[in-house]
This record gives C-alpha cells, sequence and structure tokens, in this order.
C-alpha cells in the first residue's frame, strides 16, 4: 500500500491479528494503532499531530468472526523500523504479545519492504538442479541414536540411508558438538561417503550437518563448513533467531542452503490464543529470512499438526512470489503408507522425510529408504500402494509393519 505525503512516498506493512473477548472491537483496534506507534493523539496539539501524522498506524479493518473471535488489521509505516525482522516483529507485536488473547496471524509486505530480505539461496529449483531430480517428492531421512556412538557409526548409517535411494540426510537437531563425531570430521568423513555411494549407483544424497555453538561463533563454523566442503546446513533457527538465519543466508563465503528445524517453535505456535501463527513463522517469515527448506510437523504423525495449520505453511512456501520457493517438509511419524497422503496433500514440490520409517525397516535403513522411493514411484504412476508391493518387497514389508493409509481422509 502506497500513499502520498508531500513529496515523499510512504509505505505501510499491516498485520493480522485474531483477538478473543473483545467488546469493544474498534477501540480495541485503535488503542493498537497507537500504542504500538505514536503512543496517543486526540489530545495532541494540531501541530504536533501534523509531525507525527506519517508514523501513525491506522486501522484498516475489524471483522467479528463469532462471539468470541475477531480479527483487527492495522497498517504500520515502514519508516518506523528498520529493515530488519526483529524490528518489524517488536512493532507489530513486541509489548501487544503480552495483552491477553490476541495472535498474530499474518504480516502482508509490500514489495519494497519484501525486497530488503534475501529469500532463499536455492530455494526448491536450486536443491532440484543440485540432484538433478525434477519430477517427484524429494526423500529424507534422519540420523538416529548416534549419541554417543563414533563416526564410523554415523558414516555408516549416512551410507545405509544413501543406498536406500534418500535425496537427503540430515542430523539429529540435538547433535551437538562432541568428541565422538567431531563438526568437521562428520563433513569430511560423510562427505567421502556419498562420493563411494554415488560412484557405485549414481545416485546423489546430500548431507546436512547441524550447525551450531555459541552465535558469535556460527559464521565461522558455516564457513568451515563450506571450506570442507558440506552440501547443506541445519539450523535449529528458533533458538537462535530468524535474523541469525538471514546472516547465515546473505554471507557469500558460506554459499550453503539451509534447512530450519522447527524446534521451540512450539513454544511461539501452539496457542490458539496467543503467539504467531504457524503459517506467518514456519512460511512466510522463514522463507523470506532465508530458509531453503522448512521442516514442520505433519497432520498424520506422532507430533501431528491440524491439517489446516501444515498446508497453510506450505503455500507461503511455495507460492509465487518475488523471491525464490522453499521446500516444505512435513516430518514425524512418516512411514511409506502415508506417501499416498503425503503427495495428496503436499504435491510433489514438497520433501517427504522420515526417521523411524527408514531405520526401523527390517531390511535396514537401506530397505526403509527403498520401501519409500518404490511408494513414491507406483503413487505417481496412479497405481495403489497394494498394487506396489507385489512388485516390491521392499514397500510390501514397510506396509505389513505400518500399515497402508492409502484412502484415509
Amino acid at each position: 500500500m502506497f500513499f502520498e505525503k508531500g513529496r515523499v512516498k510512504l509505505t505501510e506493512l499491516i498485520a493480522t491479528y485474531l483477538v478473543h473477548g473483545e467488546k469493544n472491537l474498534e477501540k480495541k483496534a485503535e488503542e493498537i494503532a497507537l500504542g504500538l506507534t505514536v503512543g496517543s493523539w486526540t489530545n495532541l496539539p494540531e501541530l504536533e499531530q501534523s509531525q507525527l501524522r506519517k508514523h501513525k498506524g491506522k486501522v484498516v479493518s475489524t471483522e467479528g468472526l463469532n462471539e468470541d473471535q475477531s480479527i483487527i488489521r492495522i497498517a504500520y509505516p515502514t519508516i518506523n523500523f528498520s529493515n530488519d525482522i526483529p524490528a518489524i516483529l517488536t512493532t507489530v507485536f513486541g509489548k501487544l504479545s503480552l495483552d491477553g488473547k490476541i495472535k498474530l496471524i499474518d504480516l502482508q509486505f509490500e514489495n519494497e519492504l519484501k525486497s530488503k530480505f534475501p529469500g532463499p539461496r536455492f530455494g526448491i529449483e536450486g536443491l532440484r538442479e543440485k540432484l538433478g531430480v525434477f519430477n517427484r517428492p524429494l526423500l529424507m531421512s534422519i540420523f538416529k541414536g548416534v549419541l554417543g556412538k563414533d563416526i564410523r557409526f554415523l558414516t555408516e548409517q549416512l551410507k545405509q540411508q544413501a543406498l536406500g535411494g534418500v535425496d537427503f540426510v540430515k542430523d539429529d537437531e540435538i547433535l551437538f558438538e562432541n568428541d565422538l563425531t567431531p563438526f568437521e570430521k562428520r563433513i569430511s568423513e560423510g562427505k567421502k561417503v556419498l562420493q563411494e555411494v554415488f560412484e557405485q549407483t549414481g545416485h546423489r544424497t546430500l548431507y546436512a550437518v547441524n550447525l551450531t555453538g555459541r552465535t558469535s561463533q556460527l559464521r565461522d563454523r558455516a564457513r568451515k563448513a563450506k571450506e570442507l566442503g558440506a552440501d547443506m546446513i541445519l539450523f535449529n533457527v528458533f533458538a537462535y533467531g530468524l535474523d541469525v538465519l538471514q546472516e547465515l543466508r546473505e554471507d557469500d563465503q558460506i554459499g550453503l542452503p539451509l534447512m530450519a528445524h522447527p524446534a521451540v517453535s512450539g513454544a511461539l505456535t501452539s496457542s490458539s490464543h496467543y503467539g504467531l501463527s504457524h503459517s506467518l513463522l514456519l512460511g512466510k517469515l522463514l522463507r523470506l529470512a532465508g530458509a531453503d527448506l522448512s521442516l514442520f510437523p505433519s497432520p498424520y504423525g506422532t507430533v501431528a499438526l491440524e491439517k489446516s495449520s501444515a498446508i497453510s505453511i506450505a503455500e507461503e512456501l511455495i507460492k509465487t512470489d518475488t523471491i525464490k520457493r522453499s521446500f516444505p517438509v512435513p516430518s514425524a511419524g512418516i512411514h511409506p503408507g502415508l506417501v499416498p497422503l503425503l503427495i495428496r496433500d503436499f504435491g510433489i514440490e514438497s520433501v517427504i522425510n522420515a526417521g523411524g520409517g527408514v531405520h526401523g525397516h527390517p531390511n535396514g535403513a537401506r530397505g526403509g529408504g527403498l520401501a519409500f522411493r518404490q511408494a513414491i514411484e507406483v503413487n505417481l504412476q496412479g497405481k495403489t500402494l497394494a498394487e506396489g508391493a507385489e512388485q516390491y518387497p521392499e514397500l510390501k514389508i514397510a506396509l505389513q509393519l505400518w500399515g497402508n493409509a492409502e484412502g484415509t481422509v
């Protein structure tokens, strides 16, 4: 939204809030618009009003949804804040987040403000180019049970997952710097293993190493990862902050794909009355800050997210925009029998991510990876998983173990 004030072109950021239990909606909206900008208005002298007008927030709309819930939209002049996510969130939701039952559900960025943010360096298209895979959902798996184990154990897991046809393997988010599997050794030894598998099979697997440590150390550690030939970085963004993610994305000496893990995000999104919406935090803001992939709970698994919320995250990540698209990665409790639901609900521009659904296969991680790839293949061919199980023994075993959710709502 642009408007003219003299010769100065001013722009606005529109915030949308879900509020509960407000009887005088218009009064509440005006209090927000003023309280987060100029503070007061009607009692100011005319000269001071004239001077502050360009800084004043304004109510865009109010809408009652039912007896308890309402929507408020406020426009904030962008001259009020610097072009960074911490400044924006403090402006639109800082002290307001402490003021009763109110949830920030969306931010509407104009292109001029949006252009200040990098978005993904690679995005969906760039990651597909790296892998040479363009016509199916990608497949990710996770290291399991590596705490207290040595580098040989970890690299053998990596090898078996790659032999199963997995496209991405990521560290466990709770794998921090340690003597048995140190950060730099995970990269160098992992690179050797994946190159061996590529030479053996022609299949390329990318490994995401977990970037951890004190915030002041992250840039140097990420640059070192790049020097050592790391494929990707996994990052617990909500333990550190969105601005830290953006700093990593904008550093050309790093230049690696960034995979955002949702750890800690539940403290900000899970309440229906407080915090931020899933689509805003795990979708729009992660994409703006530079995440190439965003992990979030699927609607089906062990840490299930309500289906409409999960899909809303994916929609924000892949919508056509002025910045590159990011891969949605619905996760947690995923097994091969869920593949038809994942493709139905998230399409092929997504990543299917599994831990136990790969490692728990009776034939090991290789068998688990193959079962997922087989499930994807037969689904995209228009066949049922039951039909595919007659052709592929790994898929048949997986369906016998975990079941077949095909056809469920």
